[in-house]
């Protein structure tokens, strides 16, 4: 296979300069023409770039990539528009992501918003008991472009522009921030992407090191942490990444993250029975998220092929969250969109077509 091209979606205005340069061209505002073509008209071949000269386009379509990413093969929810895609990148490797329709109100009205939920590694090494993307452990992580080229590849699919970004795919994205904190000053550039940081959300296991990156970043997004057990020994028993950074070193940093922004820090936690969904362990969850000031996202397990983990039922699942309400905790219990194509929280895994 010959070697994979760099992405020019993941460069900057300045490495495009550079790039540029080395092709002979110095002057700056052919820079600008090339992010427009990039990020506004989102070009998917340099013949389309017809503002720049012959010899430039056939230069840059010799060194770099506009395409990073095929998607191979896609599914849809048969209960909505949710949709999971498998992409294919330049070394034939295969990442799942999923586009996520608002849901419709209480008085039947639809938002127009498309979130979509992105991967940051190519499988993950956390191993966290519930999610089936660590089933094969870790591949590589994806580079900036990769990352990006994710939102390219799924505008392409829906036909709209993606207006929110949830990273909570494949990977543990604070386990890859030298190419996610680029990506996401990209994404937020008014003259790239252009999304208001409000509308991210980066996801963690509790990657304590990544997590202080991210909040000296500067980088105002919001934080989930998937947590999914407020002690120790519960959560050591669910996310092996306890063991490495407990809850004695997570918490810390979460509050560091919280001194440096002006969101609430949104705690996952996925309800497995029999393991963390007793009244104790709503109680300890309570304490937890009072001390952080958090909002609890609350999901009941997904199943997963090969893991035995079951769901509680439905009204064990209200009870817990009736118990976080009472102490006006924030708390959302959801049940996840995609769940019949296995696109719901922790069934992305790695894949192989045939």
């Amino acid at each position: 296979m010959p070697p994979a091209r760099p992405l020019l979606c993941g460069f900057t205005r300045d490495a495009l300069v550079g790039a540029l340069a080395e092709l002979g061209e110095t002057r700056a505002y052919r820079a600008t023409q090339l992010m427009e073509w990039i990020w506004k008209k989102r070009a998917s071949d340099f013949e389309q770039m017809t503002n720049l000269p012959p010899a430039l386009r056939h230069g840059l379509a010799e060194r770099y990539s506009l395409c990073p990413l095929a998607v191979v093969d896609h599914s849809q929810s048969a209960t909505g528009r949710t949709r999971k895609l498998l992409c294919r990148i330049q070394d034939d490797e295969l990442v799942e992501m999923v586009l996520i329709p608002a849901a419709v109100g209480d008085a039947g009205t639809q938002s127009t918003r498309l979130t979509l939920c992105v991967s940051s590694q190519v499988g993950c090494a956390f191993g966290c008991k519930f999610c089936a993307s660590g089933l094969h452990g870790l591949k590589r992580n994806l580079t900036t472009g990769e990352i990006i080229g994710q939102i390219f590849a799924a505008e392409r699919e829906a036909g709209e522009r993606v207006d929110n970004l949830v990273f909570m795919g494949m990977g543990e994205p604070l386990a890859n921030t030298e190419n996610l904190l680029p990506a996401l000053r990209l994404i937020t550039d008014p003259h790239a992407l252009a999304l208001s940081p409000r509308h991210i959300t980066v996801s963690t296991s509790g990657n304590v090191p990544g997590l202080l990156k991210l909040a000296n970043s500067g980088i105002p997004v919001r934080l989930a942490v998937s947590l999914h057990g407020a002690t120790d020994e519960v959560r050591s028993r669910i996310m092996p990444v306890n063991r490495r950074w407990p809850l004695a070193e997570l918490i810390p940093a979460l509050e560091t993250w919280q001194a440096s922004s002006k969101h609430k820090i949104t705690l996952e936690y996925i309800l497995i029975s029999g393991v963390n969904n007793a009244p104790q362990h709503a109680q300890e969850l309570v304490s937890l998220a009072q001390r952080l000031r958090a909002k609890v996202n609350l999901i009941p397990y997904n199943p997963v092929q090969g893991l035995d983990w079951q769901r509680p039922s439905e009204d064990a699942c209200r009870s817990f969250c009736r118990t976080l309400l009472s102490h006006h905790i924030p708390t959302t219990l959801r049940y996840e969109k995609g769940l019949d194509i296995n696109a719901a929280c922790g069934q992305l895994r790695l894949r192989h077509t045939s």
